[in-house]
């Protein structure tokens, strides 16, 4: 295999390279003759359709399906063989007119030099799940399962409010005819606060009218940054009737019996596997923070910057457009991403970089511990670890994060740490 590798920056190289013809051959032969033993034709036994008829109707399939393999072993080979580091994924096209002859382009992972864990300051957070905790969790499913009965008196805070409303910014009413009918929650900030305080204190039938200026940010583009006068007439009041903790109500969380202290038990590990993800989210912060700290000198390759400046500039857009807002993206929207997107990748290059330095591998046993954890959020806990067994593609995700994870453990249990103690509702708001 004839191989050559030149720079065409600090970070950047072309790799010129040819396939082993004789290989591709053997492998088109061999994979040809396979389908000549198995093929089915119509006008053809099994077994018996000529060689000819085989290589007219799978020939360009099996070849494309043959060099596609070949081209990326042979890659790969070559970079092993050159001792390089790749970041990111290549740029691969052919040199002529030939099938042989190849070029890659690529980017490779920066000198970082020793990397000294000893030198990084790591505060690890603490913290524990308490009874005090797991009693907030049940009066917030008891929140959820309220249900709501109407009064005759004023309404005050926590009560349903149903309502008719319209509104007047300058020469623009809203609804242009009519009236809008809906529901708040009093403190829920369901509408906007100043609405919802003119709402404490009217009853049934009553109607006033207030002025309101919204802030420029506001989800309603006709209002936002507006001074509106706002209509509003309560049509009912209802106010919140919590259920009791008894047997009915456990029972409809799934724990047969309505056993409480098997209820409480299951919250427990809940509330844990919350706390667990949310010390970790916590960790991976406080090491990257370090390690961006003490290697933001290192250049990054910008090829790689760029591709994770327009994916978090892609996932920003995807979450306002679940939002209901309509997004206009200039070309040139992906640049204000570019520090985030470095530090990003900076981060997880050394990660890996400290991986491979470390001969850091993945552990299975902390793989199947978090399989299982995540499996047990759902109802067939079973199905969900075999659905994860059998897509590679999911699996892969999860082995790059508990990996990631391992060796986020592995560089804070090197770094001069301390230790913080949080309480639950501390360390899960992040």
């Amino acid at each position: 295999m004839q191989v050559s590798v030149e720079s065409l920056g600090n970070l950047e190289r072309r790799m010129s390279f040819t396939l082993p013809a004789e290989r591709l051959d053997t492998h088109i032969g061999g994979r040809l003759r396979e389908l000549a033993r198995t093929a089915r034709i119509k006008g053809f036994r099994p077994g018996k359709v000529p060689q000819k008829v085989i290589e007219q109707r799978y020939g360009q399939q099996v070849r494309s399906e043959a060099l596609n393999g070949l081209l990326r072993e042979t890659f790969d080979s070559a970079v092993r063989e050159q001792a390089l580091q790749l970041a990111g994924n290549p740029r691969l096209e052919p040199a002529g007119a030939g099938e042989l002859e190849w070029i890659a382009t690529f980017e490779v992972v920066p000198d970082f030099g020793d990397v000294d864990m000893s030198k990084l300051n790591v505060t690890r957070h603490t913290a524990e799940v308490t009874e005090a905790d797991i009693d907030q969790m049940i009066e917030n499913l008891r929140l959820q399962r309220r249900t709501f009965q109407p009064v005759p008196r004023a309404a005050q805070q926590g009560d349903r409010v149903a309502l008719e409303t319209w509104s007047q910014a300058g020469e623009e009413r809203l609804p242009a005819e009519g009236i809008e009918k809906g529901a708040t929650l009093i403190g829920s900030g369901v509408m906007y606060s100043e609405i919802e305080n003119a709402l404490v204190g009217m009853s049934k039938g009553e109607e006033k009218d207030i002025t309101v200026n919204f802030p420029a940010d506001w989800r309603v583009p006709q209002l936002a940054g507006r001074q509106v006068q706002v209509y509003l007439k309560v049509t009912e009041v209802s106010e919140s009737v919590m259920p009791e903790v008894d047997k009915e109500f456990v029972k409809s969380f799934g724990v047969k019996g309505g056993d409480l202290e098997r209820f409480r038990s299951d919250i427990r590990t809940n509330l844990e596997r919350e706390l667990k993800g949310a010390l970790m989210t916590r960790l991976r912060r406080e090491v990257g923070e370090q390690l961006i700290a003490a290697y933001s000198h290192v250049e990054m390759p910008p090829r790689l910057v760029e591709s994770e400046a327009r994916a978090m500039l892609q996932q920003t857009v995807e979450q306002a457009q679940r939002n209901g807002q309509n997004v206009q993206v200039p070309a040139d929207a992906h640049e204000g991403f570019k520090d985030a997107a470095r530090k990003r990748v900076l981060v997880g290059l050394l990660v890996g970089e400290v991986a491979r330095s470390n001969q850091l591998r993945l552990d299975p046993k902390r793989l199947n511990e978090t399989l299982r954890l995540i499996a047990s959020t759902y109802e067939e806990p079973e199905q969900v670890i075999e659905l994860y067994r059998n897509d590679p593609q999911l699996m892969s995700g999860l082995q790059n994060r508990v990996m990631e994870e391992q060796v986020i453990d592995w560089i804070a249990e090197r770094a001069q740490h301390t230790e913080q103690a949080l309480s639950f509702q501390e360390a899960i708001r992040q």
